[in-house]
């Protein structure tokens, strides 16, 4: 039998000897889906927010949402335990608002196609806000607010048309609810761009420029992004060159992230908030008898066919469509053994799709 090792390549999972609340020093965290679920509490948020803050890391909570103002995100918060100062949150209103200090003078008038959390991060920019047309804004910032109407949204068409510089915080299609999914602000700008004809400028996830700004506000040096959201919150951290680490209380399962693409990879993975606070065990490639395994702590996983395989639990698949049942770093060996292999096929110029059954993580 034999048997080499190496580490992994920096473009996938690493590893970290310290708790993450200790070799990085500001933690740029995404609120719904990871410190709270709409309603509902997320378990172990709160102690381990709490606990990185106690342990020196720097707290920025950055949210695509628009429609809350910085209190009123604090306010959230502290239902759920968890504290914050309104000086450690920044949502796409401010991204959006500091976007549009780049752009048009100091004091403009700017038409607000949203809520209180886009009115008061212009008015903190030193911008004048209206909400109509008739006051010739020279921009116009959409957030999603449950007010927004159809009245509303022709206002800042008439003001488009009229010459306005049209801005959106996020290009999220949809909204996560209790209900489902609803519609986002991305399908509202849609709305405006279908009756404008102008393509906005955009902030939020997933661009990197809300994290920069974010951080630039927050200070540190060592940024560590949270987020359940591959697509963006991932997206906007890698975009960023920021390490990201994703959580399984929110929209992305395991599943996708096993199949995530190169653009969407986290750095680290954990099924909650505890990983702020633990050490995250290093990938390591080995290749035995001739064959690549990943392992990952105790943990070993390959790809097999179109398939993978957990080297003390044989093939990951479940004929009868319910989930597989495994350990965290198992889902961790799977995911950096899935992605060396979908990299490869990238560079053959080859199909990477994995058949895989629903996941479900067994909380350690």
């Amino acid at each position: 039998m034999t048997q080499a090792t190496e580490t992994a390549a920096p473009a996938t999972l690493i590893g970290s000897e310290q708790p993450l609340c200790a070799a990085y020093d500001v933690a740029l965290l995404d609120l719904d889906g990871v410190c709270f679920a709409g309603q509902a509490r997320v378990p172990h948020a709160a102690d381990n927010v709490n606990a990185a803050r106690k342990a020196g890391m720097r707290l920025s909570f950055v949210t695509n949402n628009a429609s809350r103002a910085p209190q009123t995100v604090v306010d959230k918060l502290a239902a759920n335990d968890i504290t914050a100062e309104a000086s450690e949150v920044f949502s796409a209103a401010m991204d959006a608002a500091a976007m549009l200090t780049e752009h048009i003078e100091p004091g403009s008038t700017v038409l607000v196609v949203g809520g209180d959390g886009v009115r008061q991060a212009l008015l903190d920019e030193g911008f004048q806000v209206t909400s109509s047309a008739q006051d010739e804004p020279v921009a116009v910032v959409q957030g999603w607010d449950p007010a927004v109407d159809w009245a509303l949204l022709s206002e800042g068409v008439y003001a488009i048309n009229a010459g306005a510089l049209h801005v959106a915080t996020n290009l999220d299609a949809t909204l996560p609810t209790e209900r489902g999914f609803a519609l986002g602000n991305g399908s509202l700008v849609a709305a405006v761009v279908h009756a404008s004809g102008k393509e906005p400028l955009a902030g939020g996830k997933p661009f990197p420029g809300i994290y920069m700004r974010a951080l630039k506000r927050a200070g540190g040096t060592r940024p560590l992004a949270v987020g359940d959201r591959l697509n963006t919150d991932h997206v906007g951290a890698r975009a960023a060159g920021i390490p990201g680490l994703h959580v399984l209380t929110g929209v992305s399962d395991a599943r996708d992230v096993i199949c995530a693409p190169a653009t969407e990879r986290p750095s680290f993975l954990h099924t909650d908030l505890r990983g702020l606070t633990e050490p995250h065990p290093e990938p390591v490639r080995v290749e035995l008898d001739g064959q690549v395994w990943w392992r990952v702590g105790n943990r070993s996983a390959r790809v097999l066919g179109s398939g993978l395989e957990l080297q003390d639990a044989g093939a990951v698949s479940c004929p009868d469509g319910s989930a597989v049942r495994i350990d965290l770093d198992s889902y961790r060996a799977l995911a950096v053994a899935a992605w060396d292999w979908a990299d490869a096929q990238v560079r053959r110029g080859e199909a990477a799709v994995l058949d895989l059954p629903k996941i479900e993580v067994i909380e350690p």
